[in-house]
């Protein structure tokens, strides 16, 4: 059973990502700050879960975290950089540790989780990395400055890495979800959520449609895509 770890799994689209791998028969190490209920109630047939608590904002404990996972768990076949925190706010008024926390978040800490779990695909020759960014990286949005830095630093980051590692036949693909009407979007206000969904004329997609993208890019047949971005959208930036 091929083991993926998935961060930011307590909530929202982790959670949604979490149950897919499961049902397509993959072992998933969840990783988060605390193991929420929706988790740890998550099926264990055919593939299961295990959890692994940690701040990702913690970037010195990455090392201990991914050796502690390859010791109890095996191989890393898959890594899913999903954990992210979007802090609202004009760039102007943003306190710089809120800057910080932001990019060590959603940037620092997915490069340093590649930089561990891709040691161990490195000896099994195979692997996936996928980096969850954002349509944000490439239209902007008002008051996420930072935010769309760092999720348009995972796509560079991404194009880059594939090349580095592609001769070890491991993958490294971003996905770019479009807005949702999840926990990230819960501070837009709904007529801004609707005039979003106008410009998707197939509407505004769902966490199970980014899970969709994530196991066609874990699978086989995704075995020569790398260093490319899947945007899942519902049409929104086309």
């Amino acid at each position: 059973m091929k083991t993926v770890i998935v961060t930011g799994v307590s909530r929202g689209l982790g959670l949604t990502l979490s149950a897919a791998l499961i049902a397509e028969g993959y072992h998933v190490v969840g990783v988060s700050r605390t193991e929420s209920e929706a988790f740890s109630a998550l099926p264990t047939s055919p593939g299961y879960a295990s959890f692994e608590p940690h701040d990702l904002n913690d970037l010195e404990g990455v090392p201990d975290l991914i050796s502690r996972i390859t010791k109890e768990h095996g191989p890393i076949y898959g890594l899913v950089n999903n954990a992210a925190i979007g802090l609202d706010g004009l760039l102007a008024t943003m306190h710089a540790t809120q800057i910080s926390e932001v990019i060590r978040t959603n940037l620092e800490a997915p490069i340093l989780l590649a930089k561990y779990a891709c040691r161990s695909m490195l000896r099994a020759r195979t692997g996936r990395i996928i980096n969850v960014s954002s349509i944000i990286a490439t239209t902007g949005f008002s008051g996420l400055s930072v935010y769309g830095a760092t999720k348009a630093g995972l796509v560079g980051f991404t194009r880059s890495l594939a090349r580095e590692l592609g001769r070890a036949q491991i993958t490294v693909n971003c996905i770019a979800p479009g807005y949702m009407r999840t926990d990230m979007t819960a501070g837009l206000l709904p007529e801004q959520l609707d005039q979003v969904e106008r410009r998707a004329p197939l509407g505004l997609p769902a966490p199970d449609d980014v899970a969709g993208a994530l196991l066609y890019l874990l699978s086989d047949g995704a075995r020569r895509t790398t260093g490319t971005t899947v945007t899942v959208d519902g049409g929104s930036t086309a």
